[in-house]
């Protein structure tokens, strides 16, 4: 195991790349201005307390299913592909995780979830993504809208089993009709005529 931990590092750049060990980073961890470039698996990856602050962080490969609920990231960069990630806090740690004027408008994001966090101080990516905002609240809406394909009425039903604190959650509309069996198109037709959404 790699770690870091019990420190502040500022103005570096982090490459997290080893084929046979696992990263930790906390507790007690803050990257400040630092560029952390992620070439591992989440399994591979432990984030833990941590603060990071300005940063850049550079996805390499696809970081999927991994959980951010334990760093505070705040005015950070995100690039490259995220699948499954949740940011923000979880309700199970309420007070271990935040995110806060953070820019994804460079990155790819699917089934990317965003609890308990202003969506107002984020930059989400555009068009072939798109965010849905307050998906649970708007659970029944959402629903009962047309999504296109086999499995499309399964996006709608999806967001009522999403924890309340759910603010957002962006889908790629590429991945999306590939799972649904129809095209970005024709989830486009859809997304269009919604309000809260951010394409």
């Amino acid at each position: 195991m790699i770690q870091f931990r019990d420190q502040e590092i500022v103005n570096e750049r982090l490459v997290l790349d080893s084929k046979t060990e696992v990263y930790y980073l906390g507790h007690n961890l803050t990257l400040r201005n630092c560029t952390l470039v992620v070439s591992v698996p989440a399994k591979a990856l432990v984030i833990s307390r941590t603060r990071l602050i300005d940063c850049t962080i550079e996805i390499k490969r696809v970081l999927k299913n991994f959980r951010w609920e334990s760093a505070h990231l705040k005015g950070c960069r995100f690039l490259g592909r995220l699948s499954g990630n949740d940011f923000g806090s979880s309700p199970d740690m309420p007070s271990e995780g935040s995110i806060a004027d953070c820019d994804f408008s460079q990155a790819h994001l699917t089934g990317c979830r965003f609890l308990s966090c202003d969506v107002r101080t984020l930059r989400f990516p555009s068009w072939p993504c798109f965010t849905i905002l307050e998906p649970v609240h708007r659970s029944r809406e959402l629903s009962a809208l047309p999504w296109p394909g086999k499995y499309g009425s399964v996006i709608g039903r999806g967001f009522a089993d999403d924890p309340p604190s759910t603010v957002a959650v962006t889908y790629a509309a590429e991945e999306l009709a590939k799972f649904c069996g129809t095209t970005p198109e024709a989830i486009r037709a859809v997304v269009e005529k919604l309000d809260g959404v951010v394409r």
